[in-house]
């Protein structure tokens, strides 16, 4: 029986949407560990900093956890990924999961340490009440099927090589002045939420203008870019960014914020074969 360790390093969790979420997984024969901090409320956040690192430290040593899951996003994450001890982490590997906020420990987790991490739902804003959908992509990831997506936009159109990276874009470009960007190709996916497209045209241009970033990335995938102010706008925004880089960037992936939503291993190596993807 396989052990799920719940973790809290954003926003503060909602105590019913939690009893709902460990009732799915207790019901499909999992064990669920809390962490100390888990309902802990400091402003908008989870508790103190020092409470989530030495927790996140515990759990990657528990031999017993099998799986982290982050409890929710939020705002948080990108507090502790200068304290955590990544060798620690290192030498006690296991999947660590979530979306969000919570990219700016998936990201750097797997930069220090070469850990794979996935991009996918987390407890209270989707295991609470979880579609088939989220449900279905989430185990196969995690039980490392080789995973196919399709899009059904194409900007640019061409192929790929390169390990899958990205996450939500806002907490992507949070980590700027960090060493975050793999030294590898990488296909880059992104997603976001309520931002104007002004920003994410700011967002990706902070990006381009770090060199590892435009070397490196091969292919753009796209996720929904939600309660955006223009559509019209956003749409000629990735035509432009598509030609400007002459790479494919490919959209209609359902990496969301929404209910349905695929899960990503971050760092496995993939292929982007017309408006498909292949996860390796």
């Amino acid at each position: 029986m396989k052990t799920i360790g719940i973790i809290a390093p954003s926003g503060g969790v909602d105590k019913n949407k939690m009893n709902n979420a460990i009732a799915f997984f207790e019901n499909l024969g999992y064990k669920v560990k809390l962490a100390k901090n888990i309902f802990d409320k400091k402003r908008y956040l989870a508790g103190n900093d020092k409470d989530k690192i030495n927790e996140l430290h515990n759990f990657f040593e528990d031999a017993d956890i099998d799986i982290i899951i982050s409890a929710r996003g939020g705002y948080g994450a990108i507090r502790l990924v200068s304290q955590l001890n990544y060798d620690l982490i290192k030498n006690n590997p296991k999947p660590i999961i979530g979306f969000s906020d919570v990219t700016a420990l998936l990201l750097m987790i797997y930069k220090k340490t070469g850990i794979i991490t996935y991009h996918g739902p987390m407890m209270t804003s989707d295991f609470s009440e979880v579609s088939s959908f989220t449900e279905k992509s989430f185990f196969k990831a995690i039980n490392n099927e080789k995973l196919e997506f399709e899009g059904d936009k194409i900007y640019r159109e061409g192929d790929a090589k390169g390990i899958i990276f990205g996450g939500n874009l806002a907490t992507v470009v949070s980590l700027c002045g960090l060493d975050f960007i793999p030294s590898e190709d990488f296909i880059f996916f992104a997603e976001d939420l309520n931002e104007p497209v002004y920003k994410i045209d700011k967002m990706f241009q902070q990006l381009i203008n770090i060199n590892q970033f435009k070397n490196n990335c091969k292919a753009i995938v796209l996720g929904d870019f939600l309660n955006v102010d223009n559509q019209e706008w956003l749409e000629e925004y990735f035509y432009e960014l598509a030609n400007r880089l002459e790479i494919p960037v490919i959209a209609g992936f359902k990496i969301t914020h929404d209910k349905d939503k695929i899960t990503l291993p971050i760092g496995k190596k993939s292929v982007l074969d017309s408006n498909s993807l292949f996860v390796l």
